[in-house]
């Protein structure tokens, strides 16, 4: 799985988790309205979809910057 395909398929849950919010790479997900119980979805999404125990993965808070940040650190973790 490519970086580009991990950024695909995080910027369509995020949206689906926002309620059809328009997501943008670059954009802080919190400034584009992840609240708490939308990150925990997300925290889930990504254990399941990618196969990632994210208490052992080492990602930290800076990785949930943005969509194209935690695409970059999941494709890290993948390889």
């Amino acid at each position: 799985m490519t970086k580009a395909e991990i950024e695909q398929i995080l910027v369509k849950e995020i949206g689906i988790i926002l309620g059809g919010v328009q997501v943008g790479e670059d954009k802080p997900l919190h400034e584009l309205g992840l609240d708490s119980m939308g990150f925990v979805e997300l925290l889930v999404f990504i254990e399941k979809k990618f196969n990632l125990k994210l208490v052992d993965s080492g990602l930290a808070r800076d990785n949930f910057k943005t969509v194209r940040i935690l695409a970059s650190s999941i494709f890290e973790k993948l390889r």
